[in-house]
């Protein structure tokens, strides 16, 4: 059978994301849910999915809110308010301004309060948001210090080994005219038997933080409709797909 891995993104990022996020493990098809441990809503997030068997990561967020760390401590990566540099400031500039020993603390922080949060270390381990070469490396040095699966990503489209499986990578959301179910449909129509695929979504219900801080907004809600819906499951049923977590990886 084909290997579906679905996951949600975000976790934490608002109360109108946790909600929609809980909505799509509870009644859709997500089974791996990224949590941003540094972010003030991320215990609503997690209260939400409490009684849940969803399986947990760490969304290694640093281009959001503020850090965990003393910001005196990580300049590279924090502004003049203490504040994560925007995801924007990563965009608008060519070379990599992220000071790898810095970045390290934080991954490493954000990692300790996840573990305080969950009272487990997390499934995977990934980061959000930001194509910086020092986070991804400073993402897979924590990973290996502490025997997490480390869960990199595609820019070419060819697969990524994750514990002991190749798998796919597929991120539509951000496109233009992007239609939930037809990406998922259009990334699996050519998949070989015993592949293994990841759809990653960013499920959500929009509110003011969201709207004031997030350039991904409008598709957020739509995924949660396209995962729950019974449509959804019946065409992977019908489709010979087996849906996974990080667990099975």
């Amino acid at each position: 059978m084909i290997k579906l891995l679905v996951r949600a993104d975000d976790l934490g990022y608002s109360e109108g994301v946790n909600y929609g996020i809980a909505k799509s493990v509870k009644e859709g098809i997500i089974g791996s849910v990224g949590v941003m441990p540094n972010m003030p809503t991320v215990i609503h997030g997690l209260d939400l999915l409490k009684g849940t068997n969803v399986c947990l990561g760490q969304h290694t967020n640093i281009c959001l809110g503020r850090p965990l760390t003393p910001p005196s401590l990580i300049p590279s990566i924090t502004n003049e308010n203490g504040e994560f540099k925007s995801s924007r400031d990563y965009r608008q500039t060519k070379e990599d301004f992220v000071v790898l020993d810095e970045v390290i603390l934080e991954i490493e922080a954000q990692f300790h309060r996840f573990v305080e949060l969950v009272g487990e270390p997390p499934r995977y381990f990934e980061g959000h948001a930001v194509f910086s070469a020092n986070f991804f490396k400073g993402l897979e040095i924590v990973a290996e210090k502490y025997g997490l699966k480390y869960s990199g990503f595609s820019m070419d489209g060819s697969p990524v080994k994750i514990g002991s499986k190749d798998i796919k990578f597929h991120m539509d959301s951000m496109k233009p005219d992007y239609v939930p179910f037809e990406s998922l449909r259009t990334a699996l129509e050519n998949a070989q038997k015993d592949e293994y695929h990841m759809f990653i979504c960013h499920p959500g219900y929009l509110d003011g933080y969201l709207l004031k801080n997030s350039s991904l907004t409008l598709p957020r809600p739509m995924e949660v409709d396209m995962l729950c819906d019974p449509k959804t499951k019946e065409w992977i049923n019908e489709s010979g797909i087996e849906l996974i977590t990080y667990d099975d990886l």
